[in-house]
């Protein structure tokens, strides 16, 4: 029996990236009902926004899903209260220190995964107790490690340091990248760009379109000062590499940044001045399906591959 689907009692080690201003109820449901588990995503929702997202989720599915929570949000008290009041089962919790909120979350009944870039961080998040990790290497969408390990490296140098279950994340969006992660030694894998682009996901039709455009050196990690974050190139990236070459101050990067720049990228669409977050892999998205295609052909991939490698291959 594989660790991930039995923790989560899914049918497929897959997990859905919890990407802002993508994974709201349908993308998390959809995932669920495909045999995966669903993330809705709360970093870019409100409380009360939140609260009707897992009661929506509840009813389009009645399988297992799971909430993402940055705690570095605001709200964060009011967030996991909603997320217990509401009987989430299943957390994954990310930009912040797992001891903060995983014993609250465990006497609560509550699964409890944390994301990591390290092994330092790995070993950090089993100590404070939770049932899984992720390791999220360099290649990820999003916000990301400061090392720049990559997930070749990154996840075999944190199954040697711990004893709980692992989860790949970064550059995986094929059958043959979540067999080469679970060769690596993890137990499952979570994918984000791949999901970002199919039917279900509520960001906005210019990004979907954008990403299955990307091409390989299309993104790059920047913004290392205040939070790494993976962006297309666009007009903004370049007034942002513009404003580098001045050796600006955080706080002057702070206010170039401004508020809200991800919803106006990912989910209100703009793509010249908004933040367009989204993995290396994209390189290999050349189409928007829906969800159950997705791991349908994740499925499909995996399993032949499998096959061929039983062959002799010297």
């Amino acid at each position: 029996m594989n660790k991930i689907t039995q923790l989560f009692n899914i049918q497929y080690p897959i997990v859905q990236g919890g990407m802002i201003w993508n994974s709201g109820y349908k993308l998390a449901s959809a995932v669920s009902n495909a045999g995966g588990l669903g993330l809705i995503g709360a970093g870019s929702m409100y409380p009360d926004v939140l609260r009707e997202h897992i009661q929506k989720c509840k009813v389009a599915t009645d399988k297992p899903f799971g909430v993402n929570v940055p705690m570095l949000y605001p709200n964060i008290e009011e967030i996991i209260q909603i997320i217990i009041e509401e009987g989430v089962k299943i957390v994954f919790t990310s930009a912040g220190n797992p001891k903060t909120w995983t014993s609250h979350l465990k006497e609560n009944g509550i699964t409890v995964v944390h994301v990591v870039s390290s092994s330092k961080f790995a070993l950090k998040a089993q100590e404070a107790g939770v049932d899984a990790v992720v390791a999220e290497g360099f290649e990820a969408g999003g916000h990301n490690g400061r090392e720049e390990t990559t997930t070749l490296t990154l996840i075999p140098m944190v199954k040697e340091q711990i004893a709980i279950p692992l989860i790949a994340a970064g550059g995986i969006a094929t059958g043959r990248g979540m067999l080469a992660a679970m060769v690596l030694g993890a137990d499952g894998v979570q994918i984000g760009s791949r999901f970002a682009a199919s039917f279900e996901s509520s960001a906005h039709d210019n990004f979907k379109n954008t990403i299955i455009h990307t091409k390989e050196g299309d993104t790059q990690l920047t913004l290392k000062e205040l939070a790494p974050v993976r962006l297309i190139k666009n007009k903004f990236y370049n007034d942002l590499q513009e404003l580098y070459s001045k050796c600006p101050t955080p706080e002057e990067l702070k206010i170039f940044l401004g508020r809200a720049r991800a919803k106006r990228g990912m989910f209100e669409g703009d793509l010249e001045e908004g933040e367009l977050e989204i993995g290396q892999i994209a390189g290999l998205i050349h189409e928007i399906k829906s969800v159950e295609n997705i791991i349908t052909e994740i499925i499909s991939e995996f399993e032949s591959v499998m096959l061929e490698l039983q062959r002799p291959i010297f």
